[in-house]
């Protein structure tokens, strides 16, 4: 009962405004550039405030897509849910490049019908939202939710065919390869929004490793007219990006929720090489 208890008062923590950015979302792969005509990547998953490092809660992967690099669907294999992190294997047969990823598009709100409100049903989505609405509701009000959460592994050869956008919420088309990255050397990305360019997009890129240094060591950078960013990588290793755009106001619950309100983020983790 007092695990219960806890569970649902982290859980609520969690969901407060202000304290959810404390908990960052990640995915680590054992390793992202692989050679051989075959190979593993094992990815450990989990929400925690240290970057990387298991402390809070395990990712959920129900979810977790896994796209080939001709764009066959793969497979996620040897799954596991800990008390602290999820882990996964997947299993590396093509050259190419791989992403593996964690897409939600969740519609939360509600309406009012005879004078009560009523919640808008789970798993819905904006485009069936007319037809979910029964006859006669109105003052409709609407919370959508599009949350990115992939990484980037390659067998061999990098490729990019994997890079096509598709016009959903905060998507980045790498300029640079995201598994072709070296210390002291500049990337450029291009973040689109919606499939346009997302001119003046704010986007954090902070290292791993930061429970064993004093300073964060976070890189604050804001896209130019064209959704691109350059980041020059200070030191080789796991870097954590992400990029978040709108949001409830503070204080909002889903009834006083203005119609509409609407966020999207996007996080990747990317491996600096040694030069």
């Amino acid at each position: 009962m007092k695990r219960t208890l806890w569970t649902a008062a982290i859980a609520a923590l969690l969901l407060t405004p202000g304290l959810a950015q404390a908990h960052r979302q990640w995915m680590l792969p054992s390793a992202t550039s692989l050679s051989g005509t075959e190979s593993w990547v094992t990815v450990d998953a989990a929400i925690s405030n240290d970057l990387f490092y298991f402390e809070h809660f395990p990712l959920p992967i129900d979810g977790i897509v896994v796209t080939e690099p001709d764009g066959a669907a793969g497979t996620i294999e040897n799954a596991a849910k800990g008390r602290y992190r999820s882990t996964f294997d997947v299993h590396l047969t093509k050259p190419g490049t791989y992403r593996i990823a964690s897409v939600a598009n969740r519609l939360m709100g509600s309406y009012m019908l005879n004078g009560k409100r009523e919640r808008l049903p789970r798993g819905i989505t904006r485009d069936k939202l007319a037809s979910a609405l029964p006859a006669g509701a109105t003052d409709v009000q609407a919370n959508d939710s599009i949350n990115r959460n992939e990484i980037f592994v390659t067998l061999g050869a990098p490729t990019t065919n994997l890079f096509t956008p598709t016009g959903d919420g905060i998507e980045m088309v790498p300029v640079t390869h995201p598994n072709d990255l070296v210390a002291g050397e500049a990337a450029t990305f291009q973040f689109l929004l919606d499939g346009k360019p997302a001119s003046g997009l704010s986007v954090t890129v902070i290292p791993g490793g930061i429970r064993y240094r004093d300073s964060l060591g976070q890189m604050d950078l804001t896209a130019d007219q064209d959704g691109k960013i350059a980041v020059t990588w200070p030191e080789p290793g796991m870097f954590w990006l992400n990029a978040t755009v709108g949001g409830r106001r503070e204080g909002a619950g889903e009834a006083d929720a203005p119609p509409s309100q609407r966020r999207t983020s996007y996080v990747t983790t990317l491996e600096v090489q040694a030069p």
